[in-house]
């Protein structure tokens, strides 16, 4: 019987980011249908990987990027971005945490805010979250999306 217990964490060894990046295969690749070769990309090695665990089995996977200050404030940024939860995990609260933990390493790293580029059937969970949409829709691997922000204080 499960537990549910949910557990997220920084990568820490090539067999979590091996769950990284088959997570990310099965609901971006296979799932969305989003080319294999716009998936994983040159960000990905300087990355923050997070792994969700529910019930020690990996099911969601986010990554966390430094972006050079735009804002004025001369501090830096984090872009969230490769949110990913395989339907197993869908449900239970692993998405929010998965967002909850990579601010709390942006704020760890001293970042003002954390901006992602949402989906646009995402925006309401993001939304609740606390993100704001700005700018205009734009396809990233043919789907909608929008920029979105959240400043840390």
């Amino acid at each position: 019987m499960s537990t549910n217990e949910l557990q997220i964490r920084l990568a820490q060894d090539p067999r979590d980011l091996a769950a990284v990046f088959v997570i990310r295969g099965a609901v971006f690749v296979a799932e969305q249908e989003v080319p294999i070769e716009e998936e994983w990309d040159d960000r990905d090695p300087a990355a923050d990987q997070f792994v969700a665990l529910l019930d020690g089995v990996p099911v969601g996977t986010v990554r966390l990027v430094e972006q050079a200050p735009a804002d004025g404030t001369g501090q830096a940024s984090g872009l969230l971005g490769r949110l990913a939860v395989l339907p197993k995990g869908r449900g239970s609260g692993t998405g929010a945490a998965l967002v909850r933990a990579v601010e709390e390493r942006a704020r760890e790293r001293g970042f003002s805010s954390v901006e992602l580029h949402a989906q646009t059937h995402a925006l309401g969970f993001y939304e609740r979250l606390g993100y704001t949409a700005h700018g205009e829709e734009f396809l990233d691997a043919g789907i909608p999306h929008l920029h979105m922000v959240r400043r840390l204080g």
